[in-house]
């Protein structure tokens, strides 16, 4: 049976696959593959196979040792094993999500790279964020000649082991002891490194962001990632609000707040953004890309701002239409 998983698992295009427990018994696992090509219900195939306790060891001996936020790699690929552990410590199932370094997603965003700014990928999980930063790493070492340090937390962009996969091309990698130290070593990339460009996945405490508000003020680009659909999800995340400049309440006199027609009480941007460009990843081929300051401030101000949106055709082209008003539900 643990053959046939790893067999599936290089073989076949799927997205993950999920083995678990179904009771409190040991004599059954099943597996739930999700396909690589769709996402809807009949993309997903289960499986019951009876299994032994052993075979389940055996699947976890066959990965790298599971860390601090419970996961694990194999190494010498993309792929990820994430454990779901009972009360008393003990792996109950698996979740291993197939990674595929896929080229071709960076025709979208090549333009952005030149400009030399950091850019912010919003999206919900699975929808591509780390394979196309796994992208950007390459191209912006091979193609644009950068230093470029990836910031690898949980070894899901460069691969499980020491010697990094080769999706990443010239771009160095920094792993990271516990997902608790990732700001620290963010910052020791910087100081011990010289990069030119910061490459960083799931930013999600308020020390992360600090952290890449300092690396910025350096004068280093920075590609990151945030789980959230749209930018009103980061504006009203107060952990994570300071990546795009913060938000503070102001109160005004009354000769401006008639100015303004507005209340005294307003929101306005404390600082300027971490990330001048953040991309809300709608879907694989379907991006919404915001001018970060002036987006921020005209939603703070309740007011639509005009973004640009980029999708491929029937063709597989990039189409991009500009100045299109944004669709989101505002603050």
């Amino acid at each position: 049976m643990v053959l046939w998983l790893w067999r599936t698992i290089f073989t076949h295009s799927w997205r993950y696959i999920y083995f678990h427990t179904p009771s409190f018994h040991y004599s059954f696992i099943q597996f739930t593959l999700y396909s690589l090509s769709s996402t809807d219900s009949a993309s997903r195939r289960a499986q019951l196979l009876e299994v032994s306790m052993e075979e389940l060891e055996d699947a976890q001996s066959a990965v790298g040792e599971f860390g601090g936020d419970n996961r694990a790699g194999i190494e010498g690929t993309l792929h990820r094993i994430s454990a779901i552990r009972s009360r008393k410590g003990l792996v109950v199932g698996l979740t291993c999500r197939v990674g595929r370094a896929v080229s071709g997603h960076i025709d979208m965003v090549h333009d952005l790279l030149h400009y030399g700014e950091s850019i912010l990928f919003l999206g919900r999980p699975g929808v591509g964020k780390t394979t196309v930063m796994r992208e950007i790493a390459r191209v912006l070492a091979d193609e644009l000649h950068k230093r470029v340090v990836i910031v690898d937390t949980s070894n899901e962009i460069g691969g499980d082991g020491d010697i990094p996969h080769e999706a990443i091309g010239g771009a160095r990698r920094m792993q990271v002891p516990e997902p608790s130290m990732q700001h620290k070593v963010m910052i020791e990339a910087v100081e011990n490194h010289m990069p030119e460009v910061i490459i960083v996945d799931e930013i999600g405490t308020e020390a992360e962001a600090l952290a890449c508000r300092s690396i910025a003020e350096r004068g280093v680009m920075l590609i990151g990632t945030a789980h959230g659909e749209r930018l009103e999800n980061i504006i009203k995340n107060h952990t994570l609000a300071d990546l795009i400049g913060g938000v503070e309440t102001v109160t005004l006199g009354d000769d401006e707040a008639r100015a303004r027609r507005s209340q005294k009480s307003i929101l306005e941007r404390k600082a300027p953004p971490t990330f001048p460009f953040l991309i809300e990843m709608r879907e694989r081929n379907y991006w919404v890309t915001h001018r970060t300051e002036r987006s921020v401030d005209m939603l703070l101000h309740g007011k639509k701002p005009l973004v640009e949106v980029r999708k491929r055709d029937e063709q597989f082209r990039v189409v991009t239409e500009r100045w299109k008003p944004y669709d989101g539900d505002g603050i």
